[in-house]
């Protein structure tokens, strides 16, 4: 969209030139010097060190060239020219006030007057509005983000609408701002794009209706005053409703704090309601005899007269036509519209009539009085009753439950003029109300409505002084102002408070300056609460103005003095105190006060007098109401009698509560509940307390909902005032739509500095858009952003499937983050929720966007896809359909004719006539009974909706009255709370005075009787002396003695005290003079810590703009790492394309060759079949001539003439075969021509293709080379400020000493662990090595026989002698292995044809290489320049960490002296009162002298860290130097790595070559098996061959049994059983021997434990006859044999 020229989308890339620029800005440090007209262009002088004193900086002006030394705090850090028109304040490089100030004066002066400041928006009134509100440009905006808009108060429009269609959350939109800043135009622009771009449904809500709502709103609502020439003169919220569609469903407005008293007096030089003149200007005849307006009066006593100029005049009958239509537009009949002049005119005439000033309460001229009771349709007699006397006819007395309010108070102080002020001040109110009344009726839909956006429209701040009167301002400016600031307050909530609660909840630490407070003390001032319920008496308790002024007009005696007094006493500061912590000051004038708007920056001065009649409720302005219901004319009584009950206004405060959708009753309801809830269910008949509920009942509306604010800015002073008409018809809005506004004048389009810098610092923008900056503003909840984001990241979704459910939403959004690669620093993980850096949520969206629409389009392609198919389907049932009703039609053009078919034909009709007329009968019977049902049903439905609305209706009226009920039980209770505490508590305090009273009473009896006795002995003296007067000399004399020496001691104490008091002065002027000099010292100290408090400030902003910046260097730097992944991988797939294409044509080179071969093969065989027609054709001429030589001859007869025809036919015949056969081969030829040309011309094509496509890739190269080059060089440019690296070698360095600590504790933890470890193993080894040992023994103990020797060397022999066959076989293997490398030599010399043509192929691939090898090498150096920046910038960043660390230790050494030196202030006054000794001052002086020698022992420990920070840089170059060590050997270690994988591929070769030996040795396995098999018949033959052994060892023993029995035979049976069993037992153990020899492998294939059970039987059959020590030696030896054997070669378990 292209709104300006600043609504290019994306940036253009920066030419040579303009990066030329910006090196030479950045290359001279530009700053703004800041004074009292504005701020300057300058440029920093570089002077040497100590040239200067501390804290000055010399500067250079850029518009004359002076050279100034100014002091560092009047300077601020300028942007570069680029960012002289930014869009967005929140991007500027550099963030200061003056920075903001010259982007806002330079698109000012380009007429761009809309910015964005971060989430804000900030407008710029200007003088003449530029044509860009209609409705083409409205449509630009229509669907857009915000990201993709330029600043534009139609894009807050369509943010806050867009924001309400994809959250379905309420919006609300409030403009800020000082009156004549243009809010109500912005306000009016806001809803006409709402209402055109939303739209509605059946077009009920049109430009020109809303248009016509403004028409009537200005004329009713607005005046002009000394500010503004149409300034709204009351607060409203339009409420736009919308249904589920998105369109506007029903709207409403809702006004309070109306400036009713403006129509009876105003300040001077401001005029009344617009619509007074328009009515008594434009209208017609017959209205003006009806309206009595034939003449009007020389003066009013309201002051409103008729204008003067005739082009005032002819403006104000314009308006009143146009507010004629516009009344018509909305619905506003002619008899309402009549009533609505009546009323006007009666109060015209009632100021016409005035009132007396003396004397009896009545009117001044009875006759202009008779034209208002007139026009009201009531008697003269009811007007003055209700207006003077407050008994109107009809009237009722109200009353309340519990208690007597305010209201009921005798108005009998009020005078005559006061009256009819009030009164004609509660008709203009009830007038308003009605006209909001009706514009709400036309705007009112019952369509069911889903979330709403509010637009707040307030009146602005006022200040006399802004428009140079000399006057105070009024109580309702001070409303104004009051709004205004709560306002406020809620936008410093909603954009620091909340945020950094936020930040607190969700554990994200954020380095902020302290964020000033909120408005919080100039709004306390004003609507403080009081504890107390309900309380007439003056409390010591702070309360606000609102509440003091009630208690004041409550109070007998009360005025503005004490008013003021009491606020002073609490809101005011103490004497000695500065401006900065209080907000209220008193004026030089006498009941003035200055109160402080816009945290200090706005001062106003009031003017109090009369203000406590506002407090004061005067009944005339009550009968109002009634005296409109009484009316005789029935238009006037039917338009207020349907509002007798109270439900459109609130209190009488807030108007417009009526509307029939659900969110309007839902507003009504809250805002009731505002009034009826706490203190204000008893405080909200009270006047003053009205102006806070009716804000907080705004201001709780717009919590409810997600805030957009709208600062509107005052360009300068004198613009707004203008020529000011008095007492005349305002003229039109400074900011109303013109047509022909297109340019402005340059003069007009300038801006006042001052003004400019005190709204920003009253609106504390710039610290909103640090935070914006610095913060984190777009978060998102976990599961929400998931839920949003993981289209982005498909290869999630497929990794993880469709149907997976998230078991742990952190993890998960860490893993879609981690996919989407975005930087670290832009994004910072919550509690439960993420949080995102400005632009990336924004960026994130647009990337959403665009897959979305790539989805969206593969989705619709699939879909048409789907349709074409099933219409394709649809087609051939069609088509087969047509062909079916063909063939019937042939079939019945066939059989037309027969008579059977006609008789058919006209029989068939009339079976089915009756079936068909029953059915029909039936079917009308169901109809009819359906449509009963359906009636019934319908009636049936909507007389329980009727019930259902009337039941709902009476729930809601009394859930509400119910609620009022319970709010006013609870305020009740909560007074007769306060009522018992304060009845116990005056209980105890008049039993305290009681006690005191007796008390006092005691001790006044006692003193009585004191002087009862001194008087008594006086007497009896005086009585002595009288009796004694002979001794009365003596003590006379006495008595003059010791009245002399009284006064000597009197005169010598006089003395004495008179030198005391004058060392005293003496000590008392030094500690003075100390005392000042020690103020000075402070003064002069907090002077130096305000300025480094400043200079702190100013650091740490530029410090922080500095990391912001480096922040979006990084991001850039990612961006451009990506960008050049992406283009790496471009690269290769362009290099695959090129390889692709260079195979395709070495194939199609080939192919082309092949077929050239044919071709050339083919025209060989043609040229054969030509010679052969040749040779043909020279015989058919010889036979031709040999045909004519016997022609010629006669003489052959006629056989040999037949011979030769049919040898002739013969050769025809051969010949027209001959021509077939060669046209045949001509059309092969051709055809093969032609496939030739077509293949020719196809390589060329493609030979064409492909090398526009090798220029178009190598141009995209080049581009995109030139392109990375000049943003490199920007980067090198950029990449001076930078920190990152050193930072990250740092930290590395901090890891790895870390790492090597915890590594050297491990080592010497394990090895510990080790040692025992290892003693462990030590042990294991000893046992294992002594268990050897053992069986070594027992082995050697238990040797073979020679014959197991012999026949172990005979299987030894063997397989030597396979492994020499296997040699054998590998030569012979090896030797045809060479023979297959003779024939790949063969082969290998066949493919050299091949690599001659790859070679030119190499040669461009290495050319390619060497360019990009080039690029590389510029690449790397520009990596080393970056680098070194890094390194620089790292240590510019440790020195400033530095100079923090020492700024802090500063501060803290600054807040001990200045501890100190209270301390001393306080021991000093203490001195002073008590009069001390000069000891202890020179005590004080020698404290003060020692914290000076602390002072300068610090200077000295400064001075030591300044070298500490040498030797750290020289340690930081050491730790470079031993990075690049390690670097290098890391270099080495790759290396060593690459020859690692070098063997390990070497072993893998190896391995497969052992694998190959083993699949050898597997297949001799095999055999081996074989072998088994056939041995294993073998051995069931020698099993019974081994039974019998064992059951001759049985025999054996039953003859050894019978040996030891026998004693006789014992020698001879011996030696023969001996003989027998050892003969029979050695040839049983040869046989085993030798059996178990020959199967020895199949022995190891049977189980262990059967080997066990058979060796453990023939032991213990050993052990059995070796306990006999008589049995033979040589039968013992043959069964230890026999058992050896069979322990050492269990054949199988039947041994068992």
């Amino acid at each position: 969209h292209h709104l300006m020229p600043e609504l290019a989308s994306s940036t253009p890339v920066k030419t040579e030139e303009q990066i030329a620029a910006e090196q030479a800005w950045y290359g001279s440090e530009k700053v703004w010097l800041v004074h009292k007209d504005g701020f300057s262009l300058a440029t920093v002088v570089k002077t040497e060190t100590g040239s200067l004193p501390e804290g000055k900086v010399k500067i250079k002006l850029e518009h004359d060239g002076t050279v100034l030394d100014v002091d560092e705090d009047d300077v601020e850090k300028a942007n570069p020219p680029s960012f002289d028109r930014c869009e967005d304040l929140a991007a500027l490089l550099y963030l200061n006030e003056s920075s903001v100030m010259h982007s806002l004066r330079q698109r000012y002066g380009g007429n761009l007057i809309h910015t964005y400041a971060g989430p804000n928006m900030v407008i710029i009134n200007p003088v003449s509005a530029p044509s860009m509100y209609s409705e083409k440009v409205m449509h630009m905006f229509k669907g857009c983000r915000r990201e993709d808009t330029a600043p534009h108060i139609y894009a807050v429009a369509q943010s806050a609408y867009r924001n309400l269609l994809t959250t379905r959350q309420d919006q609300s939109i409030v403009l800020l701002g000082k009156s004549g800043s243009g809010k109500t135009t912005n306000c009016q622009h806001l809803v006409q794009y709402l209402v055109s771009i939303a739209g509605s449904t059946g077009k009920i809500f049109t430009a020109e209706k809303w248009q016509a709502v403004y028409t009537i709103l200005e004329a009713f609502g607005n005046s002009a005053t000394s500010i503004n020439n149409n300034a709204s003169r009351f607060s409203q919220i339009v409420s736009l409703d919308f249904d589920q569609a998105g369109q506007v469903a029903s709207a409403s407005i809702q006004t309070m704090l109306l400036e009713k008293l403006r129509v009876v007096k105003r300040p001077e030089t401001e005029s009344t309601f617009n619509v007074f003149y328009y009515m008594m200007a434009g209208a017609d005849s017959t209205l003006r005899t009806e309206l009595h307006f034939n003449h009007f009066a020389e003066n009013s006593a309201f002051g409103i007269v008729p204008q003067t100029k005739s082009e005032d005049k002819q403006k104000a009958s314009q308006q009143f036509t146009k507010l004629q239509a516009a009344m018509k537009v909305l619905g506003i009949s002619s008899d309402e519209q009549k009533a609505l002049w009546l009323i006007l005119g009666a109060i015209y005439h009632l100021g016409a009539a005035g009132a007396t000033k003396a004397g009896r309460k009545q009117f001044a001229r009875h006759e202009w009085a008779q034209k208002a009771a007139y026009l009201l349709g009531c008697t003269l007699e009811e007007l003055s009753s209700a207006i003077f006397k407050h008994q109107p006819k009809g009237s009722l007395q109200r009353s309340t439950s519990f208690r007597q309010g305010p209201d009921d108070v005798g108005t009998g102080d009020n005078s005559a003029l006061e009256c009819l002020e009030a009164m004609a001040a509660g008709l203009y109110s009830e007038l308003f109300t009605l006209v909001i009344s009706l514009v709400n009726r036309a705007l009112k839909s019952s369509q069911h409505s889903l979330c709403s956006l509010l637009i707040v429209d307030t009146p602005g701040f006022q200040n006399p002084k802004l428009a140079k009167r000399d006057r105070g301002a009024t109580f309702e400016e001070l409303c104004h102002n009051y709004t205004q600031e709560r306002l406020q307050t809620l936008f410093h909530e909603r954009t620091f408070v909340q945020e950094l609660e936020r930040y607190k909840e969700e554990n994200i630490e954020l380095a902020l300056d302290d964020i000033e407070s909120s408005t919080s003390l100039s709004v306390s001032a004003i609507d403080q609460t009081s504890t107390q319920v309900r309380t007439l008496a003056r409390t010591d308790e702070a309360r606000g103005l609102l509440w003091l002024m009630e208690e004041e007009a409550l109070q007998p005696g009360g005025s503005e003095e004490t008013l003021l007094e009491r606020l002073f006493r609490y809101y005011s500061p103490v004497d000695g105190e500065s401006k900065g912590p209080a907000l209220l000051l008193k004026s030089e004038k006498a009941h003035h006060f200055l109160l402080g708007h816009s945290h200090g920056t706005d001062w106003v001065e009031y003017d109090a007098r009369g203000w406590l009649s506002h407090a004061k409720q005067n009944p005339a302005s009550q009968n109002a109401a009634i005296l409109l219901q009484d009316s005789q004319k029935k238009n006037i009584s039917g338009l207020f009698m349907g509002r007798s009950g109270g439900a459109t206004v609130l209190s009488g405060s807030i108007a417009g509560l009526e509307g029939g959708s659900q969110l309007a009753l839902r507003r009504a309801t809250s805002m009731r509940k505002t009034f009826t809830t706490g203190v204000a269910a008893v405080k909200k008949k009270s006047l003053c307390i009205q102006i806070k509920l009716q804000v907080d009942a705004l201001i709780d509306t717009v919590r409810r909902s997600r805030v957009h604010f709208v600062h509107c800015l005052l360009p300068k002073a004198e613009t707004s005032a203008g020529d000011l008409k008095v007492l005349g018809g305002p003229s039109s809005r400074s900011g109303e739509i013109d047509a022909h506004g297109e340019s402005c004048d340059n003069g007009l389009m300038q801006l006042d500095v001052c003004l400019l810098r005190a709204q920003l610092r009253g609106s504390k923008l710039l610290d909103a858009l640090r935070i914006y900056r610095q913060g984190y503003p777009d978060h998102l909840v976990f599961s929400e952003f998931r839920r949003r984001f993981d289209v982005l990241t498909p290869h999630l979704t497929k990794k993880h499937g469709r149907n997976y459910i998230v078991t742990d939403e952190r993890r998960a959004v860490e893993e879609l983050l981690e996919s989407l690669e975005l930087e670290k620093s832009s994004y910072h993980m919550g509690l439960s929720r993420v949080f995102f850096r400005a632009g990336v949520l924004a960026k994130l969206e647009e990337n959403r966007d665009i897959q979305t629409r790539r989805n969206i389009t593969l989705f619709q392609a699939a879909c048409r896809g789907y349709l074409a198919r099933q219409a394709f389907k649809k087609r051939k049932i069609q088509d087969l359909a047509i062909r079916c009703i063909q063939k019937n039609i042939k079939k019945n053009r066939g059989v037309k004719g027969w008579p059977w078919w006609k008789l058919f034909t006209t029989v068939r009709p009339l079976i089915e006539v009756q079936l068909t007329e029953e059915q029909i009968r039936g079917k009308d019977e169901e109809i009819q009974q359906f449509k009963l049902k359906l009636e019934k049903v319908e009636k049936e439905r909507n007389e329980l909706r009727l019930n259902t609305d009337r039941l709902e209706s009476k729930i809601t009226e009394l859930s509400s009255e119910l609620a009022d009920e319970r709010n006013t039980g609870e305020s009740a209770s909560q007074l007769l709370e306060s009522e018992t505490s304060e009845r116990l508590r005056l209980e105890k305090d008049m039993k305290d005075l009681q006690a005191k009273f007796d008390a006092m009473k005691k001790q006044m009896e006692s003193m009585e009787m004191e002087v009862m006795e001194a008087r008594l002995i006086r007497a009896s003296e005086l009585n002595g002396e009288m009796d004694d007067d002979d001794t009365g000399g003596e003590w006379r004399l006495k008595y003059e003695r010791a009245i002399r020496e009284i006064e000597f001691t009197k005169k010598r104490l006089q003395q004495e005290f008179d030198d005391k008091l004058e060392v005293e002065q003496q000590n008392k002027r030094q500690l003075e003079r100390k005392l000042t000099d020690l103020q000075a010292d402070n003064e002069e100290v907090q002077r130096v810590a305000q300025q480094l408090k400043k200079k702190c400030q100013r650091l740490t902003a530029e410090l922080q703009d500095t990391k912001l910046h480096l922040e979006g260097q990084q991001s850039r730097n990612h961006d451009l790492e990506k960008k050049q992944r992406k283009f790496d991988s471009e690269q290769t797939q362009a290099q695959e394309e090129v390889q692709r294409e260079k195979s395709q044509r070495e194939k199609l080179s080939r192919e082309k060759d092949m077929l050239t071969g044919e071709v050339f093969s083919l025209r060989q065989q043609l040229e054969d079949k030509d010679l052969e027609i040749c040779a043909v054709n020279l015989k058919l001429e010889q036979m031709e001539a040999e045909l004519q030589d016997l022609n010629s001859q006669e003489s052959k007869d006629e056989a040999s003439l037949a011979k030769v025809k049919k040898q002739i036919r013969d050769l025809e015949a051969k010949v027209k075969d001959q021509e077939e056969e060669l046209d045949e081969q001509a059309g092969t030829i051709q055809m093969l021509e032609q496939a030739k040309l077509r293949l020719e011309m196809e390589m060329e094509r493609l030979r064409q293709t492909h090398s526009k496509e090798i220029e178009s890739k190598d141009d995209e190269v080049e581009e995109i080379r030139q392109s990375c080059s000049k943003k490199l060089k920007q980067m090198e440019v950029q990449l001076e400020e930078e920190y990152e690296e050193k930072q990250k070698v740092l930290r590395e360095r901090r890891d790895l000493e870390a790492k090597l600590m915890s590594a050297q504790d491990q080592v010497s933890h394990r090895d510990v662990e080790t040692e025992k470890r290892l003693r462990k193993d030590l042990k294991r080894t000893k046992a294992l090595l002594a268990d050897a040992q053992l069986m070594l023994d027992h082995l050697k103990n238990n040797a073979p026989s020679k014959r197991e020797i012999a026949q172990l060397k005979n299987q030894l022999e063997e397989s030597e002698f396979t492994c020499a066959a296997s040699v054998k076989a590998r030569k012979s293997m090896e030797v045809e292995i060479e023979d297959l490398h003779v024939q790949m030599d063969d082969i290998s010399k066949s493919k050299q044809t091949l690599e001659e043509q790859l070679s030119r192929l190499q040669r461009e691939k290495n050319d390619l290489q060497s360019r990009m090898e080039e690029d590389q090498e510029d690449l790397n150096e520009l990596m080393k320049k970056h680098k070194a920046a890094v390194a620089q910038s790292t240590q510019n960043l440790a020195q400033i960490s530095d100079l923090q660390a020492q700024l802090e230790e500063a501060m803290k050494e600054k807040q001990d002296v200045q501890e100190k030196l209270t301390a001393l202030q306080s021991q000093l006054e203490f001195q002073e009162q008590s009069m001390v000794d000069k000891s202890l001052v020179s005590r004080q002086e020698a404290k003060i002298r020692e914290l000076e020698t602390k002072m300068e022992f610090e200077k000295t420990q400064v001075k030591r860290l300044e070298s500490l920070v040498a030797r750290l840089k020289e340690n930081l170059e050491k730790l470079t130097e031993e990075r690049d060590q390690r670097s290098a050997s890391e270099n080495r270690e790759k290396e060593q790595n690459k020859r690692l994988l070098r063997q390990i591929r070497d072993i893998k070769e190896e391995m497969a070559e052992l694998a190959k030996k083993e699949a050898e040795a597997s297949r001799k396995k095999h055999e081996l098996e074989m072998d088994i098999e056939s041995l294993e018949a073998a051995n069931q033959s020698l099993q019974a061959d081994l039974k019998l052994a064992f059951k001759r060892i049985g025999d054996l023993q039953a003859a050894i049994e019978d040996e030891m029995e026998s004693d006789d035979n014992e020698d001879l049976i011996n030696s023969e059983g001996a003989s027998d069993t050892d003969s029979e037992v050695e040839d049983r153990v040869d046989g085993v021997k030798s059996w178990l020899s020959k199967n020895k492998g199949s022995a190891k294939n049977l189980s262990d434990d059967g080997s066990l059970k058979s060796s453990r039987s023939v032991l213990q059959l050993f052990v059995h006859v070796f306990s006999h020590s008589h049995i033979s030696i040589s039968l013992l030896s043959s069964l230890y044999l026999f058992v050896f054997l069979f322990c050492a070669h269990p054949v199988c378990p039947s041994f068992i």
